[in-house]
């Protein structure tokens, strides 16, 4: 369904603690409407103060979490309440053939190394398990898996192989944060202890926020990113 006339223009950052919660809900129907994997139609939104929470049915996993991440988007989203449900699950797979299809899922997947992920399916559930290089490899393995008829949860223990300490980690993580044109960098702190990066400070949005992230994890000395960042839709940002 073509939205794209019918969408409000989103406001630009700059004026993003302007939004009243008329706004942000309009905001957000109109991104599940575009928004491809969602039947916007089906899902009900509600916004107190830039928390929307999000009701109705959904028919899978990634239905959901692609809808979470649609409202996520939007600007003046502080939080997000997802309280959308899944199908019973009745007549889709589970057990040994859910447990072959995630195996398969696994071993098609580009980026996904296969050789060191090993997965455990209980029910509907699946929890993913073993020991990967990188972080983008542990999240690419959780999505491929979200995918997949009759999973309603993910759970990832993957863990990443022991990083040695790097030289100049922290100036490096602020100088691919300050190059991102996504994120307002200084409004951001990097801490570094050992291997572990801390984020603290402020940002605009959850795209920004997720972003950040990102970016920290892109380090090969990293093998935590703690996120502090507080998403602040309400203060005017720094010029």
């Amino acid at each position: 369904m073509d939205t794209a006339s019918a969408s409000p223009a989103r406001p630009t950052k700059d004026h993003a603690h302007r939004f009243d919660d008329l706004t942000v809900r309009e905001a957000v129907e109109a991104e599940l409407a575009w928004a491809p994997d969602v039947d916007g139609a089906s899902i009900g939104v509600a916004v107190d103060g830039g928390l929307v929470t999000l009701t109705g049915d959904v028919g899978s996993l990634h239905e959901r979490i692609a809808a979470v991440e649609a409202a996520e988007r939007v600007a003046g989203v502080r939080t997000v309440a997802d309280e959308l449900r899944l199908p019973p699950g009745d007549g889709e797979p589970q057990g040994h053939r859910l447990a072959r299809a995630v195996d398969a899922i696994l071993a098609w997947t580009s980026g996904v190394p296969h050789d060191g992920i090993r997965a455990e399916v209980h029910g509907h559930r699946v929890v993913l398990l073993g020991t990967v290089d990188w972080d983008h490899e542990r999240v690419a393995a959780k999505k491929a898996v979200q995918r997949i008829s009759g999973v309603h949860e993910v759970e990832s223990r993957i863990e990443l192989t022991r990083r040695p300490d790097g030289d100049d980690v922290e100036e490096q993580i602020r100088n691919a944060i300050t190059r991102n044109a996504v994120i307002e960098a200084r409004r951001i702190h990097v801490a570094v202890d050992g291997s572990e990066v801390t984020l603290t400070g402020h940002v605009g949005s959850w795209a920004e926020r997720t972003q950040a992230v990102r970016t920290a994890w892109s380090s090969p000395h990293v093998s935590a990113v703690h996120d502090q960042l507080v998403v602040d839709t309400s203060s005017k940002p720094i010029d």
